[in-house]
Formats: structure tokens, C-alpha cells, sequence
């Protein structure tokens, strides 16, 4: 593929699909099992088992997107119809599963929260993978596409921003939480929507001829995916981090609450956290160019890390402040995790496209997403198994046995994800000599 630059416009254009899709990511990160404990009135571990059970379905319905994207014809390209007519139905099932019913059968609320999960997930998959798709197609200059996810990401931050600063807010301005939450859900997939369609309009894909389109089967397509070790290093690591990021974002509410008493912390921490994070995408970017994805995704990992296990062990005695200043250091770390595995993605893919000949990003991106949302949905699963051996009871005063629960959910399981993952990108191979040499050389032979 020859490099191909891209205008600031293109670049926007691109990137703000990202400011929906984070909020998305990040309403339904924190907020999603406190929703369904807290608000639809679900025991924890029947909540953490109905997240699941979305998450699961999520999973698998990503590698078939993956699949039908690469071999999808139409006037618009391979990936930006599925933005133009999955906008609305996006819309609508962030609304529905905002709205929660009214009976409290506790067997009709899992069977509601699965089902409403399984359509809230299967929309997202319809929009996500064929966006995140595009990204290879855009440039096939190794330096670009660093910058073209700086933007991307800058755009997640805002959504992150947004979705971690607007939902007490919003719910606070009307008669009862579930009203409140209704509410939230159709303004906020409201928003997603509008992000999908000016991404739509504001892209243009390049023409793709005959052979761009894979005629492997399905199981030969991803017996395809694995057998590239750059991509499934670099898989195994995102599945890794997402867990433990998972992990912080889905207890972050509780600990505010019941370890300050200041539920209304957590608004703030995390509003600290992305403005951060905010001012270090474009630091990372830059120092990658100096020492590599690799070591720049790395450094994510250890500052985590540390930040885990100092909540852990000092949090609950050291107080607010304390507390404050780890999430101004835990912002560093998670503005050097946006950018760098997802411009290392696009060399892997590349790594394997100069090997066959064929191009399966969406495949690709398809395995990508399956991967991580198993993780997500583990670490939900494990989150609320603990809580429920914590025996937490919503709203209620947290005995010793849920506040530890608590503590080993915001410290020692995310510091273990992080730093298997720090171990796992050890191997990923490709930098920029080599991406160079095996895959760019490829092209002008």
C-alpha cells in the first residue's frame, strides 16, 4: 500500500466517530453494573452474569461482522454503509436498556438485562467494527497512523469526558433514577448517532478492486488471523489491558462511595483522570516516534500498576487527596494506553496483507474486538463474583467483607492483567525498521 497523507479535515473526520463511541464504551464500562444493582434492583452476582452474557454474545457476533464487512460491496465502500444504517438502531438500544422495566421478578430482570445487553452489543458491533476497519484502509504510512489514532483518541477522551461527567447530571434533573437513566439513554444514543454519521459523511474509502476481496471461507479466513504471532502477541496483550481497565472502571463508583462516603467523587477523580490522560495522547505520540509503540504502550502498564496497588494498600487510610493525586498519575498512564496498540494493529495486519496478498482488516478487527470484549466481560463476571462473595447488598452499609472486596477489585486484579500484559507485548516484534524491510519492501517488488 503507498503512503498516503491525509488532511487535518480527513483526519477529524475520521476520528470523531471515537467521541460517540468511547461514550459509549465508557457509560457502559462504569456504569452498567451499578445501573443493574443499584437502579433495575439485581442481586450483584446475577447483574455481573447478565453483563456477561451480553458481553459473550458481543464477542461472537464481532468476527462475523469482521467477516461480512471484508466482502461487502456497495457505492459507499466495504465499512461505511454499516455507519449510515447502524446509527439509529444504535440510538434506540442505548435508550432501551437505559429504560428499565417495572416488575421486580428477579428471573423477568436478568432475562430483560441479557436480552437488552445482547441488542445494546450487537448494535455496537454493527457501527465499531467496520469504523475501526477503516484505519489501515486510511494510510499505510507507519508514523501517520499513529498520528490519525492521536486523533481518533483525542475524540475518546472527549467522550470518556463526557460520558464520566454527564451521567449524575443528567439523572440528578429528573423525578427518580429510572426516569433519569431513561432520559440519559436517549441523549446520549443520540449523540452516538450523530458522531457515526458525520464519520460517515466526513470519510471517503478507496476504491477497492477485485483482489482486494478475500475468497477464503470463513474458518480459513481466521485460521489466517491466528497464524499471525505479531497479531496475536499484540491480541493477547489488549485483552489483558481492557481487563484490567475493566476492572477499575466498573468498581471505581463503589469505592468513592463506600470507601468516602462521596459518591459524587468518582465524577471528579475521573474528570481529573482524562483531562490527564488528554494532555499526555499527544505526548505519547510523539515519544513513540523516539522509542516505539512497544516501550510507549509499556509505559502504560507500569504506571497502572503502581497506581493499583497504592489505592490498594494506602486509599482507604490516606484519604481523598491521596486518592486524587494517584488519578492525576493514573491519567498519565492511560494517555499512553489510547494510541499505541491501536497503530500497532494496522502493521500487524499489514505484516500478514504483504504475505497473502489479500486484505481482511475487518477480519482482523473482528478477532480484535471478540478478544477484548471476553475479557471485559470476564472481568464484569469475576467483579460481581467477588462483590457477591464480599456479600455487598446495594445502598446498605458494606461490612469488612465487601469493602475488601472492594479493595481487591480496584487493586490486585487489575495490577495482575496490567502486568501480564506488560510481560505479553515483550514479544511483539514489529517496529518500524522491521515494518519497513518485511512489508513496505513487499509492496515495491
Amino acid at each position: 500500500m503507498a503512503a498516503k497523507k491525509l488532511s487535518m479535515a480527513q483526519k477529524l473526520g475520521f476520528g470523531v466517530f471515537d467521541l460517540g463511541g468511547n461514550l459509549f464504551f465508557t457509560v457502559i464500562g462504569f456504569w452498567s453494573l451499578n445501573y443493574l444493582t443499584d437502579v433495575v434492583g439485581l442481586a450483584a452476582w446475577w447483574a455481573g452474569f447478565a453483563i456477561m452474557i451480553g458481553k459473550v454474545w458481543d464477542a461472537v457476533t464481532d468476527p462475523l461482522m469482521g467477516y461480512v464487512s471484508d466482502r461487502t460491496r456497495s457505492p459507499w465502500g466495504r465499512r461505511r454503509p454499516y455507519l449510515l444504517f447502524g446509527a439509529l438502531p444504535m440510538a434506540l438500544a442505548m435508550w432501551f436498556f437505559f429504560t428499565s422495566p417495572s416488575t421486580s421478578n428477579p428471573v423477568l430482570l436478568v432475562i430483560w438485562a441479557a436480552g437488552a445487553l445482547v441488542l445494546l452489543n450487537t448494535a455496537g458491533t454493527i457501527i465499531n467494527i467496520p469504523y475501526s476497519s477503516l484505519t489501515p484502509e486510511l494510510s499505510g504510512d507507519y508514523h501517520e497512523r499513529t498520528s490519525l489514532n492521536g486523533y481518533r483518541f483525542g475524540f475518546a477522551v472527549f467522550g470518556t469526558l463526557i460520558g464520566a461527567a454527564a451521567v449524575q447530571p443528567i439523572v440528578e434533573r429528573f423525578p427518580g433514577r429510572r426516569a433519569g437513566f431513561s432520559a440519559l439513554g436517549a441523549m446520549l444514543g443520540g449523540l452516538i448517532m450523530v458522531t457515526t454519521l458525520i464519520t460517515f459523511f466526513g470519510t471517503r474509502e478507496k476504491r477497492h478492486s477485485s483482489a482486494d476481496y478475500p475468497v477464503e471461507g470463513f474458518f480459513a479466513t481466521y485460521g489466517a488471523v491466528f497464524r499471525n504471532r505479531p497479531f496475536v502477541f499484540l491480541l493477547l496483550t489488549y485483552a489483558l489491558h481492557i481487563m484490567g481497565i475493566t476492572f477499575l472502571q466498573g468498581i471505581l463508583v463503589y469505592y468513592v462511595k463506600y470507601m468516602y462516603g462521596r459518591e459524587d467523587l468518582a465524577y471528579a477523580a475521573m474528570g481529573l483522570l482524562l483531562l490527564v490522560a488528554m494532555i499526555f495522547i499527544p505526548v505519547s505520540v510523539l515519544v513513540s516516534k523516539y522509542i516505539g509503540k512497544k516501550k510507549t504502550y509499556q509505559i502504560c502498564f507500569g504506571i497502572l500498576v503502581l497506581c493499583c496497588m497504592l489505592i490498594f494498600f494506602l486509599g482507604h487510610d490516606l484519604g481523598t487527596r491521596f486518592f486524587m493525586g494517584l488519578m492525576v498519575l493514573a491519567g498519565i498512564g492511560v494517555g499512553f494506553s489510547y494510541v499505541a496498540p491501536f497503530a500497532m494493529v494496522p502493521d500487524a495486519i499489514e505484516f500478514d496483507a504483504a504475505a497473502s496478498g489479500e486484505r481482511k482488516e475487518g477480519a482482523y478487527y473482528g478477532i480484535w474486538t471478540f478478544v477484548s470484549k471476553l475479557g471485559t466481560a470476564l472481568a464484569f463476571s469475576l467483579s460481581g463474583l467477588v462483590l457477591g462473595l464480599g456479600a455487598y447488598s446495594a445502598g446498605a452499609v458494606q461490612g469488612a467483607g465487601s469493602l475488601l472486596a472492594i479493595r481487591i477489585i480496584i487493586g490486585p486484579l487489575p495490577a495482575l492483567a496490567l502486568c501480564g500484559a506488560f510481560f505479553m507485548v515483550r514479544f511483539y516484534p514489529i517496529d518500524e525498521k522491521t515494518y519497513r524491510r518485511l512489508v513496505l519492501s513487499n509492496h515495491d517488488t
